[in-house]
């Protein structure tokens, strides 16, 4: 099985490859500056974000589904409807350039502690840069606990794979190569839906395109919380002082609609460790060694436990030295690309 290995990256970029004005930390500074829902643990409130451009796809998106004809390179479908049961269930779909039908399929999940935030927003902005390398990008909208609770976050997420395979053919699609990728609360989502592929429980009380499978190929998780229960001992070894996780409203009791320590069986529920199998694909997961809101320990433990169950070789663990939450050297140009290389090499 071989022993977990972890790349710790130093902040920053090499004067050489720093952009002047990279188009992502520009959408960085929009999250930071509050322009831009910000990412797990941060204010409530939905805000609409900027639209289309670089964060949400390609903007004057079509609204209409696809024609019997084979879609253009470069089109782009805004609002589809992947769900019934609620009007957040949307995603846009935005076709590369360029590259070879069918393409692979990269579905952003927005961070906001499962209670702000949506598809358009710029935490999803790198997400987009797959399209320069022909593959098909999802921005995704879920249910945020402000309207349901667990687990209709996770079910969304599993309704839109099911979606996107069931009009594979019609989008031009490869419904057998398709990567989810999140940023902090979209981190656990994107971590859940690797782990819990075919898990019943989690498919919904009435799972739409329920002949499709809700597996998928590839999982990059930015800084995701993985184990609720644990945030609290994680913060104290860390030596950092935070709001305990378990007040009533912490973003992970807004989730699960009760204090953690009240609900532990649904936590255990909602926790991507749960459900890790030999068969689950391979992940990257990256997080900052200073990150204030999601401690580091999440993501070490996780990969940890991922290397256990599923092997070594399906785990690529990046820690960022000195980086916080949301922080501008995840999204630094040369960054992106080296996650682009790991999709690349699990998916092409």
């Amino acid at each position: 099985m071989g022993r977990l290995r972890a790349t710790v990256y130093h902040r920053g970029m090499s004067r050489a490859v720093r952009p002047k004005a990279s188009p992502l930390l520009v959408l960085l500074a929009l999250v930071l500056l509050g322009a831009v829902p910000a990412a797990c643990g941060g204010s409530g409130g939905a805000s609409s974000g900027p639209s289309g451009g670089a964060a949400g796809g390609p903007s004057g998106a079509a609204t209409a589904p696809a024609s019997a004809g084979t879609p253009a390179a470069g089109a782009a479908y805004s609002d589809l409807a992947y769900g019934t049961d609620s009007p957040a269930q949307r995603l846009d779909l935005s076709l590369p350039p360029n590259g070879t039908r069918p393409y692979p399929v990269v579905i952003g999940i927005h961070g906001g502690g499962f209670l702000s935030g949506n598809k358009t927003d710029g935490q999803i902005a790198p997400v987009f840069e797959a399209l320069k390398r022909g593959y098909a990008v999802v921005g995704l909208d879920y249910r945020l606990s402000g309207e349901a609770r667990f687990p209709a976050a996770i079910n969304d997420v599993k309704a839109a794979v099911r979606w996107l395979r069931a009009h594979a053919s019609e989008y031009g699609l490869d419904g057998s190569r398709i990567a989810v990728w999140g940023d902090s609360a979209g981190g656990n989502l994107a971590a859940l839906a690797g782990t819990s592929g075919g898990v019943a429980a989690l498919r919904g009380p009435h799972p739409r395109d329920a002949g499709q499978s809700d597996r998928v190929q590839a999982v990059v998780d930015w800084f995701g919380p993985i184990s609720f229960l644990r945030i609290d001992g994680d913060f104290r070894a860390a030596g950092l002082h935070h709001a305990s996780s378990n007040g009533p409203d912490s973003f992970p009791s807004q989730y699960l609609g009760a204090p953690l320590t009240e609900v532990p069986g649904k936590v255990r529920a909602a926790d991507p460790i749960t459900y890790i199998t030999p068969d689950d694909p391979p992940i990257l997961i990256e997080h900052g060694t200073a990150d204030g809101t999601v401690p580091v320990g999440q993501s070490i433990r996780f990969a940890k436990a991922y290397a256990a169950g599923v092997g070594a070789g399906a785990v690529t663990l990046h820690l960022l030295k000195g980086a916080g939450h949301v922080d501008p050297a995840f999204y630094a140009e040369a960054h992106v690309d080296r996650v682009l290389d790991w999709l690349d090499a699990q998916l092409k």
